[in-house]
């Protein structure tokens, strides 16, 4: 009979308890998984909907799966009557001894947010950041991979891209050109402008409007500078400014009007 009712207090008091707290525990668990689940799925179309880039959607949407299921295994250690109050401090405390060892790297992906969410640039365009100069070919969350003009690949931090100035080459469909074109004093003003200015004309690439400009710039030294100012589409600039400067000089060997060296006078007295 004692043992009869030493069973039944051990049935009572431990196993039917404690079976109790393990079923909710994984009850918890179950549901909780599934909630998180449609949580994330829920999270991922509505960043999808609002046009929000892939590559941070999957960041994110595997930030919160991760943060949810954290959430969900303390609530059923805790149903089972673990103390969490510890295991929470615990993970704070690696939370921020990892936060402090990857201090730049956080810094890096803060910046690739930033650049995914506002898009200073997008895959294709040549751009000018963190002293490179170069085609972007991917957007990543920690760095961005540009191509160099004699297809190098660079890896640059986002920290170092967002930090600074950015000059995005391709963001509008015309740029303008500038160059400096310096002929002789001993020259005909008048027809070397004519001359650039037919040369240009001549070219279907230069766009009308705005107009190009050829003008007198400046009176230096060892020349009479011309400022030229053409515009062009975007993917044209290249090709058209080093066809000018070749149809140009070409057009003034032609007509006899030199580019002179720079000099200097040097006047001599005897006694």
């Amino acid at each position: 009979m004692p043992e009869n009712l030493n069973l039944q207090n051990l049935l009572n008091d431990y196993a039917l308890p404690w079976g109790i707290n393990i079923v909710m525990a994984l009850a918890i668990f179950i549901i909780g998984r599934w909630v998180v689940r449609m949580l994330v799925s829920l999270i991922s179309r509505l960043m999808r909907k609002t046009g929000v880039d892939p590559i941070l959607v999957g960041f994110v949407t595997s930030i919160a799966n991760a943060i949810l299921l954290l959430f969900v295994i303390i609530a059923s250690l805790d149903q089972l009557g673990v103390d969490t109050t510890s295991f929470i401090a615990l993970i704070g405390a690696a939370g921020l001894a990892v936060g402090l060892a990857l201090q730049g790297s956080l810094q890096n992906f803060a910046a690739g947010v930033l650049l995914i969410i506002f898009r200073p640039f997008k895959v294709g365009d040549g751009i000018e950041a963190a002293g490179t100069i170069g085609e972007v070919e991917e957007i990543g969350i920690f760095s961005t991979r540009m191509k160099t003009g004699d297809n190098r690949e660079i890896i640059v931090p986002n920290g170092a891209i967002y930090g600074g100035n950015i000059t995005n080459n391709s963001a509008r469909p015309t740029r303008r050109i500038d160059m400096v074109f310096g002929i002789s004093y001993d020259d005909d003003l008048r027809k070397a402008k004519e001359i650039i200015q037919s040369v240009i004309d001549a070219d279907e690439r230069i766009l009308k409007e705005p107009a190009p400009l050829v003008a007198v710039g400046e009176l230096a030294e060892s020349s009479v500078n011309f400022n030229v100012r053409p515009w062009a589409a975007t993917p044209d600039y290249w090709a058209v400014r080093f066809d000018l400067n070749e149809k140009i000089k070409l057009a003034f060997d032609d007509a006899g009007i030199t580019i002179p060296y720079p000099q200097m006078d040097v006047h001599t007295h005897s006694k």
